[in-house]
């Protein structure tokens, strides 16, 4: 008898133990791990219970006052996603970004924010930063060569995910839904599923391509060769940059 019980007492024992590692309380707390969201940081079932996604929460219901598209609510929809992703908004983004519908009158799903960290003309170099909202496209484009070689491209997710497609390629099966406002203007129907992390050049100068965010939104840095806004061209001959 006194073995069985020296033994149950050593299970409970190692039981209040894992207990106060976990939480750093001890049972008179009357709390546990699963109650705690800031206990056991690195406890992968913890963790899974804390992730989030991002999520839309922006319509053209709230970018459009009259029919004319508010710059300032759109900066706001992108401060928040800015905050959910830990980007920083810093004193140049302040200064510099900008935001763009593109004049087709539907940001929620057609649109950008972005940054142009350098665009060099005498050493042929561009590095730029794409902001996309939750399912938002940038309409389908091509740089064609004018004065300056025609520009080259690759792109890297930073923050969310994307379908980056080119007119390059067999049509890739099961695509994003697009949006209804862009039908009849897509070429591309070649795309990659991009991940945070990963990089994706240009398939070939001059072709028909664009980005589309996944649900979550995205951000996606870019380097390129020199940026002329005159050899861009849309397929949607309504747009513009």
């Amino acid at each position: 008898m006194r073995t069985e019980f020296k033994l149950k007492t050593l299970a409970v024992g190692l039981l209040v133990s894992s207990m106060v590692a976990c939480t750093g309380k001890t049972s008179e707390d009357n709390t546990s791990c699963a109650g705690d969201t800031t206990c056991c940081s690195k406890d992968s079932v913890c963790n899974k219970n804390k992730e989030m996604t991002y999520t839309k929460k922006y319509t053209n219901a709230d970018f459009y006052k009259d029919g004319k598209f508010d710059q300032e609510v759109a900066m706001k929809a992108f401060k928040d996603m800015f905050e959910f992703y830990g980007v920083p908004f810093t004193p140049l983004m302040e200064k510099d970004m900008w935001v763009t519908d593109f004049g087709l009158g539907d940001f929620e799903n057609v649109g950008m924010g972005g940054i142009f960290w350098v665009n060099d003309q005498e050493h042929g170099y561009f590095a730029h930063e794409i902001y996309l909202l939750p399912s938002q496209m940038i309409p389908e484009h091509a740089h064609m060569k004018t004065k300056f070689p025609a520009k080259f491209e690759s792109w890297m997710v930073q923050k969310g995910m994307c379908y980056n497609f080119s007119a390059v390629g067999e049509e890739t099966p099961n695509p994003p839904a697009l949006p209804e406002s862009q039908k009849g203007f897509i070429t591309s129907k070649n795309f990659v599923v991009q991940q945070a992390g990963e990089i994706v050049h240009l398939k070939k100068i001059e072709t028909f391509h664009f980005l589309i965010a996944g649900p979550g939104g995205a951000v996606v840095s870019e380097w390129a060769s020199y940026h002329d806004n005159a050899g861009l061209r849309f397929t949607n001959t309504k747009a513009s940059l």
